[in-house]
């Protein structure tokens, strides 16, 4: 496969991309950062400079192939403005280059409960901004998938997971929600869903089996 990553020197991403470069699948990263890039070509990415609230031209920097992971976010420390232009627009900016390039499928690293805003006003513009770019994802045409993880932690990847329309708050380590994005990449199943991801006691493979029946 040949994969585009938004975001592409995330914690989350550069996880993904180990485990793609692993099976001999081509990576794109997509960075505005140029001092990121020889973090993307040690984990067996290509960097591509791409910064998604300016650039003027992202079909081009995007290119084609298989799929599009969007894994970018305006990150901690930034404010209300950066949460719409990052995490929304910029999740909207690449539908419309998966769209004019002819990728269709397109998943999308969400948050967890994020048509409830919680929190303070900062985090609040945060949910409202990644709720607003899963609905638009929904109703973009694309073969979507939308992960939305629970609190994330570095601690080792178990590969079980918990994984349905709805849970209840609990932490996922980044290695399951990189490996649950590779697993959503190589299962049709997948295609059309919107899970929540936490840790769990299911192997990764038998929980997307299992989501799969829930949210019908």
């Amino acid at each position: 496969m040949e994969i585009v990553i938004a975001g592409g020197h995330g914690q989350i991403a550069l996880r993904l991309t180990r485990l793609l470069a692993a099976r001999g699948d081509r990576v794109r990263g997509l960075i505005r950062n140029p001092d990121h890039a020889a973090d993307l070509v040690a984990t067996g990415a290509e960097p591509v400079l791409c910064d998604l609230e300016q650039a003027p031209d992202i079909p081009a920097a995007t290119g084609t192939a298989d799929a599009i992971v969007f894994a970018a976010g305006a990150g901690a420390g930034s404010g209300i403005a950066r949460k719409r232009t990052m995490d929304r627009d910029g999740a909207l900016k690449l539908i419309a280059a998966a769209k004019a390039n002819g990728i269709s499928r397109y998943l999308l690293i969400s948050t967890f409960h994020a048509d409830e805003p919680r929190g303070d006003e900062v985090f609040q513009a945060y949910m409202r901004a990644k709720a607003e770019a899963d609905a638009a994802l929904r109703a973009s045409g694309l073969a979507y998938t939308i992960l939305r993880p629970g609190r994330l932690t570095n601690e080792p990847g178990t590969g079980r997971v918990n994984l349905a329309p709805r849970l209840k708050g609990a932490d996922v380590p980044r290695d399951d929600v990189a490996a649950a994005l590779l697993a959503c990449l190589l299962d049709p199943r997948a295609i059309g869903r919107q899970w929540e991801l936490t840790s769990g006691e299911m192997p990764i493979a038998d929980a997307i089996a299992e989501a799969t029946g829930l949210d019908r």
